[in-house]
This record gives structure tokens, C-alpha cells and sequence, in this order.
């Protein structure tokens, strides 16, 4: 049974946790990758670069909230309760960006033009990829709510890392999810997991704008609820 300090860290964490996980770029990039030459280690490459890149992310904001007695001091928690303000909003302009520029009815949707060269990529570069999608901005501003809330709680060093650990899991769930299915040997995984890239691509822009809302409002609210 989760002791009372671990289930209050794994709560903390678990809302920005899922903002991660639910991001469909990752899961387009990961499905190509899958498709890519050398897929049986690119696939597992990229998983690691991934789960390695958030949970840095959200150590290194725990860390230095921890350092600067976050929870204890009031002036540097009224510091982290107003970037949380700031980060949210910049979320919230974010979503409505990419609200405006969503497909229209009919209109094939545009995918970066990176995305185009994954093919040939080797294992190293699929490992610096995940590295390198796991620090966008929306994973930065999640993993700073994160890593701010586990300082704030104060919960014991093992505690906070194993709250890290569910942060770093639900984050790369959907990533684990498909590279286990990729190496299942299934009967047609190619072709699902084709259909799952199209419809995400087609949906990218509306699915973003939705989790940047409603994250960006999470951060907001939460800011807003702990100025002194």
C-alpha cells in the first residue's frame, strides 16, 4: 500500500505526466521511426532517448526547487506560483495558434519536414530524437509542475523518485505502448499502426490545441490557488 507521502508525490506529478503522454507527436514520430530501416533498435532508441530526456527534465526542476526550499519559503514559492501562471498562459496562447492554423475539412495535413527523414536514420540519431522531443516547450512546462510540486510537497528523496519513475512511465506510455506492439509480431501491426499515424496527423493540430488548454488552465489554476 502507497504510504500517505508517496500517494500524495505520485498525485502531485500524475496530472503532468498525462499532459505528456497524451501528446500525439511523439507517438507520429515513434510509428515512424518504427518504420525506418534499422526499426528493431531505432524503435528502443528512441523510447530511451525519450524516458532519459523527461525524467532529466523533471530531476533537474525538483533538484533546484528543493535547493531554493521550495514549500518553506514563501518568496520562492510565490516565484514558482507565478511562472506556473506564466507558462500556463503561454500554453493558452499556444492553443489558440494551433486552433487557427488546424486543417480544414478536406485539407491533407502538413507534418514537419523532419519527419520526412526519419527513414534513414541511425540508432544514435533515434536516441538524440527522443532526447530532443522530450524537452519541447509543453514538456518543459509540464515537467516545471511537476518538479515544483514534489519540492513543495517535501516528501522524502525515495519517495520523490519514485514519483519521478510514474511521472517518467505514464509520460512514455504511449511510446512503450508502441514499441511493444511493434516487436509483438502481430499480424498486421504495420498497417495499424500506419492508420494510427494518419489519424493522428490528421488530428494533430486540433488534439495539441485541446492539451495545451487544458494543461495550460491546469497551470494557471494551480498557480493562481498558491500565491501567498
Amino acid at each position: 500500500m502507497l504510504s500517505a507521502t508517496l500517494a500524495e508525490a505520485v498525485a502531485g506529478v500524475f496530472p503532468y505526466a498525462a499532459g505528456v503522454g497524451l501528446s500525439p507527436i511523439p507517438i507520429i514520430t515513434v510509428v515512424l521511426v518504427l518504420f525506418s530501416a534499422r526499426a528493431r533498435i531505432n524503435g528502443p532508441m528512441f523510447l530511451a532517448g525519450w524516458a532519459t530526456g523527461l525524467a532529466a527534465l523533471v530531476t533537474v526542476v525538483h533538484l533546484t526547487a528543493s535547493q531554493l526550499d521550495a514549500g518553506t519559503d514563501d518568496t520562492v514559492d510565490d516565484g514558482i506560483a507565478w511562472l506556473r501562471v506564466l507558462l500556463g498562459t503561454v500554453l493558452l496562447i499556444a492553443a489558440a495558434k494551433k486552433w487557427r492554423h488546424r486543417p480544414g475539412p478536406g485539407e491533407e495535413p502538413s507534418l514537419p519536414a523532419w519527419m520526412t527523414r526519419i527513414e534513414g536514420i541511425s540508432p544514435v540519431r533515434a536516441l538524440g530524437l527522443g532526447l530532443l522531443l522530450a524537452s519541447n516547450p509543453k514538456n518543459l512546462a509540464l515537467s516545471f509542475g511537476a518538479g515544483t510540486s514534489l519540492a513543495q510537497l517535501a516528501v522524502p528523496a525515495r519517495q520523490a523518485g519514485a514519483a519521478i519513475v510514474v511521472f517518467v512511465l505514464v509520460g512514455s506510455a504511449a511510446v512503450i505502448v508502441a514499441v511493444g506492439y511493434a516487436s509483438s509480431g502481430v499480424a498486421g501491426v504495420r498497417q495499424r499502426l500506419e492508420e494510427a499515424k494518419a489519424w493522428l496527423a490528421l488530428h494533430n493540430g486540433s488534439l495539441v490545441a485541446v492539451l495545451y488548454v487544458v494543461f495550460g488552465a491546469l497551470l494557471v489554476s494551480r498557480g493562481l490557488g498558491s500565491v501567498t
